[in-house]
């Protein structure tokens, strides 16, 4: 335990009135086991939960075979919408040496007021509410999610992960430090503040699609 962790735990006792030596291992003790609560039990497969979950929050979705099908999926998608060739992409490694089409506008950046479309790289899906989890960093610029009313997000299937607790646990296997922020997007934006009344784009995007990779790649 660091110093200023000990110090912190150390007034919180005395303010408490407890004896700081014998309460505050204990504290670090419980929270190092990462006890998980009751969860919810289903009989579907993390890509089938997630999907179902997804499509329950109106977001959308298509299958995409490999990282050189990416660029496809994107441009079938701006077609169906009837949306221009031209989209801020995520600097994630994942998306380097992507063939875009001829005459797309694909710029690797942060979103823009402007911006109409995103693409980014989702950090791992959540089956029991099909979230998607997003880590804040310059290869996934939070800006991104948010800012265009059309957010596109490739999700690898093989990092859905079953509920909620299942990404700290991740997290903490994979990386050394955690991110200056996460994200976690259930679907578009939405509110029913004028008169209950459902608006989607509210305060982010008005449609949410996700490209589901096929392909197990190690990227994280």
């Amino acid at each position: 335990m660091s110093d200023s962790r000990a110090v912190i735990l150390a007034r919180i006792s005395k303010t408490l009135a407890h004896e700081a030596a014998a309460d505050a291992p204990e504290i670090v003790q419980r929270m190092e086991m990462h006890v998980r609560g009751p969860q919810p039990q289903w009989s579907e497969s993390p890509r089938e939960r997630f999907l179902n979950k997804l499509e329950k929050v109106a977001g959308s979705w298509a299958e995409v075979a490999g990282r050189e099908n990416i660029a496809q999926a994107v441009a079938g998608y701006l077609a169906a919408q009837n949306l221009p060739q031209r989209l801020a992409v995520a600097p994630h490694m994942l998306l380097d040496g992507i063939d875009w089409p001829q005459g797309f506008q694909a710029e690797r950046r942060r979103a823009q007021g402007e911006d109409r479309v995103s693409l980014a790289v989702a950090y791992c899906g959540i089956a029991e509410t099909g979230s998607l989890v997003l880590l804040a960093g310059p290869d996934s610029p939070t800006t991104l999610n948010f800012l265009p009313d059309d957010f596109l997000c490739v999700l690898s299937e093989h990092r859905i992960v079953p509920r909620m607790e299942d990404v700290w646990a991740l997290l903490r296997q994979e990386r050394r430090d955690m991110p200056r922020a996460l994200n976690i997007v259930t679907g578009p934006s939405r509110t029913a503040d004028v008169e209950q009344t459902i608006q989607l784009g509210a305060h982010g995007p008005r449609r949410l699609h996700v490209l589901l990779l096929t392909e197990s790649l190690a990227w994280a």
